[in-house]
């Protein structure tokens, strides 16, 4: 194969119209009546399952009632004492294995409240007009710190700011919002992201820090010492390699990295991007990389993952969107080796694979390769916490994540954690701000009784 023709990674494939066309919301709002009208299809059940459904518990069926009487504030309230994340969390909840997968309206003929859509209506006036619908109690004088400005760590922060106390967050980037600023496709929350983290601080009460990373310049000692209490909600900082010995060529990166650095472009014609992309994963980091890289002008882009789409963490509606985007997705292949030319990229070899009777996976000993001049690794994160202490306060993991017992407190004496670097049920925005907020009521109750 001729290298001049997988080399090909260039900046402005695509007009700057063409671009914002392609990056504009996915999922438009909903106007006055179209809103009311999905209302109407509401039947506020009496335990509700799509509540149930939720991880942040939202009542849901009320807060539709509400959007029918035209009362927008009740909604809103609804939704975001619940989940203070409720505007992002209508963008990008995988809402169809959530509260819209449990409405009893899901059947052959007819298709579930549009709980999602009708969400973000309620709320995004909110953020838009800039209006606080909390207020901090009396001041407590206790001062907790929260490592991570992401879901897990400002749900924390921005509770226990409501209760009175102090909060100061560490966060390692140089901007707030953790994976909603910089973990999620474009195209999912334009614009939004900082414009909600901006809100949620309006309250008061919460100073962050920004280049301030735990084990790098900040000492899990010294935050026990100088803080009331400590909150942990820093995510998965480590990304996981393919483990192979080619892969260190120019060309190969996380997909993580790729996605992080199109959402923070000022101009997204600047950005470059391969004719041939191959993705390999599964999940959603790995659908984001994949249809962005179509966006940004790609002319293929193939997404490759080693088992069957029922086993892909990513949803099916994520992986037919992805389908519908014009990637090419090829099930049951693992890579085995990344072909290079003079230091770069040009392939990657891949084997085919099959489940024994067992359902264990298991090579075919049949190969093929496809070609590429950038491919993009998602094959999931992993937590890094060695030598966040300098004096022994070692946390406990478990499964490669800091073990919390059910009031998210870890085995360190006043240090709780929560969010994707203690894992639980579903590593997403809305369980990471669960977990945020009861962390943050066990918090108030521990600093509460201190003298």
């Amino acid at each position: 194969m001729a290298r001049k023709q997988f080399a090909d990674v260039a900046a402005g494939r695509l007009s700057a119209s063409q671009l914002e066309r392609n990056f504009s919301d996915v999922a438009p709002p909903l106007d006055r009546q179209r809103a009311l009208i999905e209302a109407q299809r509401c039947h506020y059940c009496y335990d509700a399952p799509c509540t149930t459904a939720c991880p942040t518990g939202i009542d849901i069926a009320s807060f539709i009632r509400s959007i029918t009487t035209d009362n927008l504030r009740g909604a809103a309230e609804t939704i975001l004492d619940a989940n203070i994340f409720g505007g992002i969390c209508a963008r990008v909840c995988p809402t169809e294995i959530l509260c819209e997968g449990a409405c009893v309206r899901n059947g052959p003929e007819e298709k579930p409240v549009e709980i999602s859509a009708l969400q973000r209506y309620a709320t995004d006036w909110v953020f838009d007009d800039d209006v606080q619908l909390f207020e901090r109690a009396a001041a407590t004088g206790k001062r907790v710190a929260a490592v991570g400005a992401g879901p897990a760590g400002l749900a924390c922060a921005h509770a226990l700011a409501r209760l009175g106390h102090d909060v100061v967050v560490f966060e390692a980037r140089e901007k707030s919002g953790g994976l909603n600023e910089y973990g999620i496709a474009a195209y999912k929350v334009p614009g939004f992201a900082e414009r909600e983290v901006e809100w949620l601080l309006s309250i008061g009460g919460i100073e962050i820090r920004h280049a301030q990373a735990l084990g790098r310049n900040i000492w899990l000692e010294d935050l026990r010492k100088d803080f009331d209490a400590v909150f942990l909600g820093m995510g998965l900082t480590g990304v996981n390699a393919l483990g192979l010995e080619s892969e260190a060529v120019d060309g190969v990166r996380n997909a993580v990295d790729f996605i992080a650095e199109l959402r923070q472009a000022g101009d997204l014609s600047a950005l470059p991007v391969g004719r041939r992309v191959v993705v390999i994963g599964g999940g959603n980091t790995a659908i984001d990389a994949a249809v962005q890289s179509k966006k940004l002008g790609a002319e293929s882009v193939t997404l490759v993952y080693r088992r069957g789409p029922e086993s892909m963490s990513a949803t099916d509606v994520e992986q037919a969107f992805a389908q519908t985007e014009g990637v090419h997705v090829v099930h049951f292949a693992q890579p085995r080796r990344v072909l290079s030319e003079q230091g770069r990229v040009s392939g990657v070899e891949f084997e085919h694979t099959a489940l024994d009777d067992a359902g264990k996976l298991k090579g075919s000993g049949e190969y093929f390769s496809l070609a590429a001049d950038s491919v993009l690794k998602a094959i999931g994160q992993v937590l890094l916490i060695e030598g966040v202490s300098r004096t022994g306060d070692q946390l406990a993991l478990s499964n490669g994540r800091i073990r919390v017992d059910e009031h998210f407190a870890t085995s360190v004496a006043g240090v709780w954690a929560g969010g994707d670097c203690v894992g639980g049920k579903v590593d997403l925005t809305v369980q990471a701000v669960e977990d945020g907020k009861r962390a943050a009521r066990a918090i108030h109750a521990a600093i509460s009784k201190q003298a």
